[in-house]
C-alpha cells in the first residue's frame, strides 16, 4: 500500500501567500524524508479556499527541494486551459521534475471559478473529453491535428517532449459511478473518495470500480486511490477536538459546489451547510482521526472492505497549526504506515469469484 500527502494550499483566514507556500514546502520535504510516495497539489482560483492557481509551477519547486517524492496534480481543471498549451506545460514540468510527475486531471465543480473565466460549468464534461483527447495526442504523437466542437487544431508538434513515455501517468478525479466506469474504460488511474467522504460512499465507489475493472477484463492489480483527512494526535481526545477543522473543508467545498459560497475580498466565509453531519459521526465513521492505534484501526477497516492501494492523506486541515500538521505526519509515518506497507486491500479478482 502506498501513501501520499494532499496539499490544498488553503488559508482559512486569508493569511500571507508566502506562509502558505513555505509551510507546504516544509511538509513536502518532510514527506520525502518519511517515505511517503508522493505529494499531490490542488488547483483553485479567486478565493482563500486555495492559493494554487497553477499546480504544475509549484510541482517544479517541490521537485527542486525533494529527492524521491513523485509530484502529482490533484487536479488540473482541464476546461480552464487551452489543451495544447497545457500539453506543453505538462511536458516541460515532466522534464524539470526529472520524470517524477503524475498528472491528475478533472473537469471542475466550482461555478464561481468558471464564471470568472468566462466559461460555463455546464460545458465542463464535453470540454474535458475533448481536452483529454488532445493532450494525449499532443504528448504521444509526433504531430497531430484535431477538429472538435470546442477546439480546432491544425497540424501541430509540441516541444519539449515528456521524459516519461508515452506520457506521465494520468489520474482522473471521479466521484460519480459513471465517471468511475469511464475512467476505467479509458485505462487511466482513478482518484476517488474526497477529503471527508463517509465510509459508505467509499465502499460504493470501490464496488463500482471493482465491477468496471472486471467487466473491462483488464486484469488485476489496479490502483484504487482514495483521499481522506488524516490526523494522528497523542490521544483520541485531542484528535476529536480537531473535527472542527474537518468541518471547515466540508463547509467550504459544499458551498463552492452549490455556488452559495460567500467570498468577501477573496476570503471564503465559513458557513454552515444544510444537513451537516454530526461531528461525532464524522470522527467515528468519516475521518482517519485518533491516536496511532485508532488511526490504524480505521485504516484497517478500509482495507477490510475495499481494494484500496493508495491513501492520499490530507494532513493540513482547516486552521490546524503548521507544527501540529508536521507532528501528525511524523506520528502517522512512524506508528501507522509501517503496518500497511506490505498490505493490499481486497482483490477485485477474488471479489469477482465470491
Amino acid at each position: 500500500m502506498k501513501f501520499g500527502i494532499f496539499q490544498l494550499l488553503h488559508s482559512a483566514d486569508r493569511g500571507p501567500a508566502k506562509e502558505v507556500y513555505d509551510n507546504a514546502l516544509e511538509q513536502a520535504r518532510l514527506a520525502d524524508e518519511l517515505g511517503f510516495e508522493g505529494v499531490w497539489l490542488a488547483e483553485h482560483h479567486f478565493s482563500s479556499y486555495g492559493y494554487s492557481p497553477n499546480p504544475l509551477t509549484f510541482a517544479v519547486k517541490i521537485a527542486d527541494q525533494t529527492k524521491n517524492l513523485r509530484i502529482g496534480t490533484a487536479v488540473v481543471v482541464l476546461p480552464l486551459y487551452h489543451p495544447l498549451r497545457l500539453a506543453e506545460e505538462i511536458a516541460l514540468t515532466d522534464q524539470l521534475t526529472d520524470g517524477r510527475l503524475d498528472v491528475g486531471l478533472g473537469r471542475g465543480y466550482q461555478r464561481y471559478e468558471f464564471e470568472r473565466l468566462g466559461l460555463e460549468l455546464d460545458d465542463s464534461r464535453p470540454m474535458f473529453d475533448e481536452a483529454l483527447e488532445i493532450i494525449k495526442l499532443a504528448l504521444t504523437q509526433e504531430s497531430f491535428s484535431y477538429d472538435g466542437k470546442y477546439y480546432q487544431i491544425p497540424e501541430t508538434t509540441i516541444f519539449p517532449r515528456p521524459i516519461q513515455q508515452p506520457h506521465p501517468p494520468f489520474w482522473i478525479a471521479a466521484q460519480a459511478p459513471a465517471s468511475i466506469v469511464d475512467t476505467v474504460q479509458r485505462g487511466y488511474n482513478c482518484i476517488t473518495g474526497g477529503s471527508s467522504a463517509p465510509s459508505g460512499r467509499v465502499l460504493q465507489s470501490w464496488e463500482v470500480f471493482r465491477d468496471a475493472v472486471n467487466e473491462a477484463g483488464i486484469g488485476w492489480p489496479q490502483e484504487f486511490t482514495i483521499q481522506s483527512q488524516v490526523h494522528v494526535a497523542e490521544n483520541d481526545e485531542i484528535a476529536r477536538k480537531q473535527t472542527q477543522n474537518a468541518l471547515w473543508h466540508l463547509r467550504s467545498a459544499g458551498a463552492l459546489r452549490a455556488n452559495t459560497q460567500k467570498v468577501v475580498n477573496g476570503l471564503a466565509i465559513e458557513q454552515e451547510q444544510p444537513n451537516e453531519p454530526d461531528p461525532q459521526l464524522m470522527y467515528d465513521e468519516w475521518l482517519i482521526f485518533g491516536d496511532a492505534e485508532t488511526a490504524h484501526r480505521k485504516l484497517q477497516r478500509l482495507l477490510d472492505t475495499t481494494g484500496i492501494t493508495y491513501l492520499n492523506c490530507v494532513f493540513a486541515i482547516g486552521r490546524l497549526e503548521h507544527k501540529e500538521v508536521l507532528k501528525s505526519m511524523e506520528r502517522f509515518a512512524r506508528d501507522v504506515m509501517p503496518h500497511f506497507k506490505d498490505k493490499v486491500g481486497l482483490s477485485g479478482a477474488v471479489e469477482a469469484k465470491a
